[in-house]
């Protein structure tokens, strides 16, 4: 299965529009949007979407993310993935890692995982 992303709300829409120029088959959805949770919606109930949703999570939030996602997993529920990038990367660097993440890959790969990149 390909992967599909929703970006945290504090990440840059330029992300979204241009992979959607670059790749016009890739899924970005950004929090916010139409027929996702909206701006402010607390961290569990973002993951609750995401597993009913079957997309993976990108953010920079490296503080309270990672122990909402623990305690989803404690819970007993799943992730479809979430992909945690460094605050200091440029657009471009999301971008590229987006890219290769959903050309080079399977959805499934990152179920229930939380990455930190750039590895």
């Amino acid at each position: 299965m390909i992967p599909q992303f929703l970006m945290d709300e504090h990440l840059a829409r330029a992300i979204q529009k241009q992979s959607g120029v670059l790749h016009p088959g890739m899924v970005v959805r950004l929090i916010g949007d139409e027929g996702v949770p909206e701006r402010g919606t607390p961290d569990p109930e973002i993951l609750i979407w995401l597993e009913r949703n079957n997309y993976i999570l990108v953010t920079n939030n490296r503080k309270t993310m990672p122990r909402h996602f623990r305690a989803h997993l404690v819970a007993g529920r799943h992730v479809p993935g979430i992909l945690c990038f460094r605050r200091d990367l440029t657009i471009g660097a999301i971008m590229d890692e987006l890219e290769l993440i959903w050309g080079a890959s399977d959805a499934e790969e990152y179920y229930d995982c939380l990455i930190y990149l750039p590895l």
